[in-house]
């Protein structure tokens, strides 16, 4: 059994070693990638990726990356397509080929196919001058010096290099296609990063009560009223206007600085300037002006009017913190 400090020198080894191998990529980026990248970009059709063993399971994870920014596209298991699965390629679909060898047998029999139906072929390939890398319209290269692997078996570099090549189609087509972060939103709409690009204000504060006094009101109705809301804050608002903040936090310090409040009113102890956002604001840039002052919750407020608060409790149930 090894001990743990070798056993962290092998995990950094084989970062290192991986790291070295993505960043020579860079130097092996020719004109066949820039083409390739143009050629899906105007392409009338989607992107077919395939591959076999390991590198289809890169396949499909740079379809679904394809796919959730903007490029439509579909995985293709080398060994299915030669036995019915090519009549998912369609007239004016690209085809992407990933194999590190470029040589494997189901490649041999793909790529002819592929080619006599006048699909555009590009390969991901760690050999340019395989089987595969000679007759794709262009290559991406992904060549790997070794694999991580201590016995140079087991893809590991070689299928980093090819997911880093996927990434960098991805974000080049995303670029030219000016994909933005509503675009984003569209197509990721469930779970807290889905929140995070569509979610407002006014969608949680319409949901809260809406507490409020005014600024003649007493002391005790100040405090009636943030614990009947329970959301620990109450506006001061006069003609629908804004004009103060009462926390708990400041019903706590006065309570500790004078001993007869009863002729105190809400202008007294308010907060003069308190932090507002527009209900139409995203919910994440709540959550950074709350940061950014350290406070918990936000009075909202829509064309000057008072419409509501919202909590950090808000954003931290809707998985935005």
């Amino acid at each position: 059994m090894r001990d743990n400090n070798s056993i962290i020198e092998m995990a950094r080894d084989t970062i290192k070693m991986e790291s070295k191998t993505i960043l020579n990529l860079s130097n092996l980026v020719t004109n066949d990638f820039a083409e390739s990248v143009k050629l899906i970009f105007n392409s009338k059709g989607r992107v077919i990726i395939t591959g076999i063993g390991k590198s289809a399971i890169i396949a499909s994870k740079i379809v679904a990356t394809l796919n959730s920014t903007g490029t439509p596209s579909v995985f293709m298991h080398a060994a299915d397509a030669i036995h019915g699965d090519l009549g998912l390629i369609l007239e004016d679909d690209v085809v992407i080929c990933i194999s590190k060898s470029g040589n494997t047998p189901e490649i041999k029999v793909l790529v002819p196919l592929i080619k006599s139906a006048k699909n555009s072929m590009i390969a991901i390939t760690g050999n340019t001058e395989s089987f595969l890398g000679k007759n794709a319209d262009f290559v991406l290269n992904a060549f790997v010096e070794k694999e991580a692997c201590p016995n140079n078996l087991a893809p590991t570099t070689s299928t980093t290099a090819q997911l880093v090549i996927g990434d960098a189609l991805a974000v080049c087509l995303l670029n030219l296609r000016g994909f933005s972060s509503k675009d984003f939103a569209k197509y990721h709409p469930g779970g807290a990063l889905g929140k995070k690009l569509y979610l407002r204000v006014q969608d949680m504060s319409s949901a809260n009560e809406k507490p409020s006094v005014h600024p003649t009101a007493s002391i005790k109705d100040v405090i009636v009223e943030i614990s009947k809301k329970m959301l620990g804050v109450t506006a001061v608002v006069d003609n629908d206007q804004i004009v103060g903040i009462i926390t708990d936090g400041d019903l706590r310090r006065m309570l500790s600085s004078v001993d007869d409040f009863s002729k105190l009113t809400a202008k007294d102890i308010m907060g003069k300037n308190p932090h507002c956002i527009h209900a139409d604001a995203m919910a994440v840039d709540a959550l950074e002006t709350m940061e950014n002052n350290d406070i918990s919750q936000l009075l909202v407020e829509d064309n000057g009017k008072y419409t509501g608060v919202v909590h950090l409790h808000h954003l931290i149930k809707e998985g935005i913190l």
